[in-house]
């Protein structure tokens, strides 16, 4: 029997402040957990259709992004399957591809994961900046934790480290992927 191969994608534009939320979301995890070599986190950032490589070679995806909510900022959300589409584009240019786009493309192809399921909360600031708004901050630990219990759904052991790893800075480009030591 083959263990499903899990992505953990963690988008969004670390210069843009809540818009950034997946990616501060999937490096807090990073540091405070580590996951078996079945799960994989990447730092998706903005880089859009090249993530398709990750998507295509997972059986179940878990994306980690800032979503148009109707709650205040801070409010968590959970959508999976044919739902994701309707309630994802947060676009702050319009030459960024999406989500919606993404994952367009993959099933197009025949490659998508089996199941996806989207983690996001509303934002609260999207302007110039690198640091998240007070009201995202304060939440960012719940959106780890709704990660963590996706993934238990799915088998996934997340095993607190002893001693988290300290904060990494966010460079300007997204880097490829993230490795468990």
């Amino acid at each position: 029997m083959n263990t499903p191969k899990i992505v953990v994608l963690g988008l969004g534009n670390t210069l843009r402040r809540d818009e950034g939320l997946g990616v501060h979301a999937m490096e807090r995890l990073y540091e405070r957990y580590v996951l078996p070599p079945t799960a994989q986190l990447v730092d998706g950032g903005t880089l859009g259709l090249e993530l398709l490589c990750y998507l295509e070679d997972a059986d179940r995806a878990l994306v980690l992004d800032a979503a148009l909510t109707d709650g205040p900022p801070g409010t968590l959300l959970r959508v999976a399957g044919d739902e994701i589409p309707a309630y994802l584009g947060l676009r702050v240019s319009p030459h960024e591809v999406g989500l919606a786009d993404l994952l367009a493309v993959a099933h197009l192809r025949g490659s998508a994961p089996e199941e996806i399921v989207v983690l996001g909360m509303q934002p609260e600031a999207i302007e110039l900046g690198a640091d998240l708004s007070d009201a995202v901050s304060q939440r960012l630990d719940d959106l780890v934790a709704a990660a963590i219990q996706e993934l238990a759904r799915w088998g996934v052991q997340a095993t607190p480290r002893e001693v988290p790893l300290p904060g990494r800075l966010i460079g300007l480009f997204a880097s490829a992927a993230h490795t468990q030591p």
